[in-house]
Parts: structure tokens; C-alpha cells; sequence
């Protein structure tokens, strides 16, 4: 499913923070991750929290660095 212009916008710069905050991570597994909690979360009715819960949904699902 393909995202409006501004929500992939958002998807690039959440998988660009994670990137940046876990760099021992596979990209692509970053940049799945982080569809993966768009498609969860597009139906959202408040917008503005949108990018926090991308994020943070995205980040349970990488690999722990424990």
C-alpha cells in the first residue's frame, strides 16, 4: 500500500532516526520495521503522535542489542 506524500515523508525520517540510533542494523530490516508499524498505524485518528508511535512501534520490532 502506498503512503500519501507527507506520511512517507514521515516514514523516511523515522527510519533515518533509527538508523542513526541502532547503525548495527540492517537498513532494510530498519526500513521494514518501520512500514510495518505505518501500515499499523496509518488509520490513526490523531496525526500529531503519529512519528512518536512509528517509532517507537518500529524499535520493538528490531532485534534487541542486548
Amino acid at each position: 500500500m502506498t503512503a500519501d506524500p507527507e506520511d512517507a515523508l514521515t516514514i523516511r525520517a523515522v527510519a533515518e532516526r533509527l538508523m542513526k540510533s541502532h547503525p548495527q542494523v540492517d537498513a532494510g530490516l530498519v526500513r521494514n520495521s518501520v512500514q510495518t508499524a505505518y501500515e499499523e498505524l496509518r488509520y490513526a485518528r490523531v496525526r500529531a503522535y503519529l512519528p512518536v508511535l512509528m517509532e517507537r512501534r518500529a524499535q520493538d520490532l528490531l532485534p534487541s542489542d542486548e
